[in-house]
């Protein structure tokens, strides 16, 4: 059974028991406490939580994953992938326990041709919580399952939590045993890797409050509303409906493998490390390639982070199995003609992705080479030690700061004949993954109480009158300050409106949010921010400027009219410079993110090469050419395969509706699905002017410009400057560049001339200073301040000139000079001065110390710096008492 069909079966099942079919959410998750859709249940949350009332009673879904935690299990087990999809049905409110286990049950032992899965009853054990009686009877009575095959787990095992106040409830999970072959009898409390989980039914009945560990929390009591979240892994049934050993072998994932397998010249299942190593690059190339369907490019950050280090243990795990050469364009073909059928974007989509995955995997090879260098120093260094063992924070630093993979370090070391300190890298490690989850800890504790605003969520969405209006009437459902609902607020506080209606614009789709006041009989508050905490709420966050608002007032929300014109041109502009950029570049060129405001606009897009000079003169022009047209900008609400029939654009990684908003300017020239506000006309944005292209990452770059009359002040800045330069170069504007171009060419030309002089000169000082050297103890020593010198280059120079005047005796060279603000010291030595124990570093420090710095060096030569000129007479004294002795 293919996967694809195993898919399908779910939602048909489903979809013809009453369960709305939704489709699956990008990978890039809008719970800003997660980088990714770690679970089927992760669209839901709002739903289950009752944060948000739930549009259905209930839901179908196979959800797009990514998990990273067990990303080094990856190739080792036959269950762990790090992108995975997960079957789900949930229920709000509507059917709980008894339903769940009679769909379950149905499905997976309805024969095949009835449109089930066909699993053999026998075959099949269940967990319950160890409390949960409920559960055991029905799965004794409505699946009549034996006693034998139902096994009591822990909290540990079987309840379900968030692990912070909020829904809770026992869970109860399907097995598949595999055989007598795979391990010992017993049921899943004997062994997990002869049954296979496959299915968990979570039960979320209970309100859990504080607790202190993953077991140890009060239970306040019963949800109002019970529910139902149930996830079965499609990867894990389809592996065992395949009758393959592993999810890797599936049909999705397998031809990755067998590609591989070719270009390394390996057979799969002749050794068990090249398998290993044959898995993560199936696994990984397929997570590569969804996430950069969603639109996640490599970085050093967050989700490209996790992206930038799956490819990269892909190109690891090829070097390991003998490949040296790029290999993307190969093992990413094969995944995306595996994935295509179930996810046609990947096909769609492939020239942008295909672009960003080579040119990272090309970048890491370099860096492959770059790191193999440093390695190759630090084994030599250790070596000539006598070490027979790496530092672990040479590793660590390889590993972190070049990303260079610890596995390939330890390769290269063994080769060489040495071991690395493992203890130390792991601690080094471990100390980073401490300092990752303390911030992600901090982040996601700033976010997690959003019940404060599910009583007015509760009474619906707020309702956006700012396209037609910059004023709305509204009656003020609450109030909040410092996370608290209150009945009122008076001058001089900060406090978060909630409003039924309002005409200003929340921050999102990478538009900032408006200015404006709220304003209401006997009150006056200034808007701070407009911000979304939960999906269909508005809150604004405010300041009252005069009088006292109370929950029930009716109120008026006022947009700054200047700023929203400012705001609808930058917008507006965004999508004619992505225009312009895909009539020039070409569809490759992609949006990536973007961000406007009033008099500023930024746009990211896809693309791995810096635009020419004339490239960007090129995209300008288009845009204040389309500025010039005076194109019709239209925006219409219509379903979104309508929108997406007709070419609309939409950004990755971005929720839309059933019914979307899109936005024409000039027709299908600029179509692109958007909520933000827009002018009505292309030349209502008066001006563009581009102000900078640059990169953001190995395959996506970044335009900056300014809009409006922002955009013509910089141009009026700019007139200005011309005019200034023709006036004192004396030349016309045609000529300016010429002009200056000779005048560096004979600033150059006297620099050179003036560096000769002070050359000619500070050699004709040598003589004089090496006149000066007098007997201290056992050497010749020569002490002095020279002044002022323009570089410590120029001191060194003078140093060892004096040092070579001097060769043939034993003697010190001691100079001090000021260089810009600051003091400087050389010490150098001669042969037969070292034979006699002077040592050029030891001096140099000592003097550094009195200088209020640092210093050292060899014993030939060595420098010293400090903050205070006034104490050079000193240090050259401390320099000729440590020489006296």
């Amino acid at each position: 059974m293919q996967t694809a069909d195993i898919r399908s079966r779910w939602l048909d099942f489903f979809g013809s028991r009453g369960h709305t079919v939704v489709p699956s959410a990008s990978l890039v998750s809008d719970d800003p406490s997660l980088l990714f859709t770690v679970a089927g249940m992760v669209p839901f949350i709002p739903y289950l939580s009752g944060l948000v009332p739930a549009p259905y009673p209930r839901a179908t879904s196979v959800q797009k994953c990514i998990r990273t935690l067990d990303i080094e299990e990856v190739g080792k087990t036959t269950r762990h992938g790090t992108f995975f999809q997960m079957n789900g049905n949930f229920s709000f409110g509507d059917y709980f326990k008894e339903g769940a286990i009679g769909y379950a049950w149905e499905l997976l032992t309805s024969s095949e041709a009835d449109g089930g899965l066909g699993f053999d009853e026998k075959d099949l054990w269940v967990t319950v919580y160890q409390d949960d009686d409920e559960a055991i009877d029905l799965w004794k009575r409505v699946a009549g399952l034996p006693d034998e095959r139902i096994q009591r787990f822990g909290k540990e095992d079987n309840y379900w939590s968030t692990g912070q106040p909020g829904p809770a409830g026992p869970c109860s999970e399907i097995y598949f045993d595999r055989g007598p072959r795979y391990g010992a009898e017993g049921g899943p409390a004997a062994d997990e890797n002869r049954y296979i989980e496959i299915w968990n039914l979570v039960f979320m009945q209970y309100l859990r409050g504080e607790g202190t560990s993953k077991t140890e929390f009060e239970i306040l009591g019963e949800l109002p509303r019970k529910n139902i979240d149930t996830g079965m892994g499609l990867e894990r049934v389809a592996f065992l409906k395949q009758g393959v050993e592993n999810v890797y072998e599936i049909d999705q994932i397998r031809p990755v493998l067998d590609r591989a397998a070719e270009l390394s010249g390996k057979r799969y299942g002749a050794d068990h490390d090249d398998d290993v190593r044959m898995r993560v690059v199936a696994d990984h190339v397929r997570s590569s390639l969804m996430l950069m369907s969603d639109g996640v490019t490599p970085s050093n950050e967050g989700r490209g982070y996790i992206l930038r280090r799956l490819l990269r243990r892909t190109v690891r795990s090829m070097r390991l199995l003998g490949v040296d050469t790029a290999t993307m364009p190969e093992l990413l073909t094969a995944s995306r003609d595996a994935m295509k059928a179930a996810y046609p974007e990947v096909e769609t989509e492939y020239a942008r992705i295909s672009r960003s995955a080579y040119a990272e995997e090309e970048s890491f090879l370099r860096t492959l080479t770059g790191g193999t260098t440093i390695l190759d120093t630090a084994v030599s260094s250790t070596k000539s030690r006598g070490d027979d063992v790496l530092a672990g924070d040479t590793a660590f630093l390889l590993h972190d700061t070049y990303g260079f993979p610890i596995d390939l370090t330890l390769e290269i070391a063994e080769e060489s004949g040495l071991a690395v300190d493992r203890v130390a890298f792991e601690s080094l490690m471990a100390e980073q993954k401490q300092r990752a989850k303390a911030d992600a800890k901090a982040k996601k504790l700033g976010i997690t109480d959003l019940s404060v605003y599910s009583e007015f969520r509760a009474l619906g969405e707020t309702v956006f009158r700012g396209y037609d209006s910059l004023e709305t009437e509204s009656r003020i459902l609450g109030l909040i300050v410092d996370g608290r609902s209150v009945s009122s607020a008076v001058a001089g506080e900060q406090v978060e409106v909630i409003l039924a209606e309002t005409s200003l614009w929340a921050e999102s789709g990478g538009q900032e949010a408006d200015a404006g006041a709220i304003v209401g009989d006997g009150f006056e508050l200034t808007v701070l921010d407009v911000q979304k905490p939960v999906k269909g709420l508005v809150s604004h966050r405010t300041e009252v400027a005069s009088g006292q608002v109370a929950v029930g007032d009716l109120a008026r929300s006022v947009v700054d009219p200047q700023w929203r014109r400012g705001a609808t041109q930058a917008h507006s502009a965004t999508h004619i410079i992505h225009a312009a950029l895909r009539q020039v570049l070409g569809e490759e060129a992609h949006q990536a993110g973007s961000y406007n405001k009033a008099g500023y606009m930024r746009l990211d897009f896809g693309w791995s090469q810096p635009l020419s000079a004339e490239t960007r003169t090129e995209i300008e022009e288009i845009a204040n050419l389309a500025i010039r047209d005076d194109l019709e900008v239209v925006t219409r609400e219509l379903p979104i395969d309508e929108a997406r029939s007709m070419g609309a654009m939409a950004l990755f990684g971005e929720k839309y509706g059933d019914v979307v908003r899109m936005v024409d300017i000039g027709g299908p020239w600029s179509r692109e699905l958007c909520a933000g506000t827009h002018v009505s006309s292309s030349s209502e944005i008066a001006m563009i002017n581009l102000q900078s292209e640059s990169s953001v990452g190995s395959a996506n770059r970044r335009i900056e410009a300014l809009v409006g009359i922002d955009a013509f002040r910089e141009f009026a800045a700019e007139r200005a400057l011309v005019s200034q330069l023709t006036s004192t170069l004396k030349a016309p504007r045609d000529e300016i560049t010429t002009r200056i171009t000779d005048l560096m060419a004979s600033l150059k030309a006297a620099e050179k001339r003036i560096a000769a002089y002070e050359s000619a000169a500070l050699a004709g000082r040598v003589p004089a200073l090496a006149a000066t050297a007098r007997r201290v103890g056992d050497v010749l020593l020569v002490t002095e301040d020279v002044g002022e010198l323009n570089s410590a280059d120029d001191l060194r120079s003078l140093v060892t000139s004096v040092r070579t005047e001097l060769a043939a005796q034993p003697a010190v060279i001691a100079l001090a000079a000021t260089v810009g603000p600051k003091p400087a010291v050389i010490v150098a030595t001669t042969e037969s001065a070292r034979s006699a124990g002077a040592k050029a570093g030891a001096l140099a420090k000592s003097a550094a110390g009195v200088l209020g710095g640092g210093g050292g060096g060899k014993d030939d030569l060595a420098q010293g710096g400090g903050s205070d000129p006034a104490q050079i007479p000193a240090a050259l004294s401390a320099i000729e008492r440590q020489v006296a002795g």
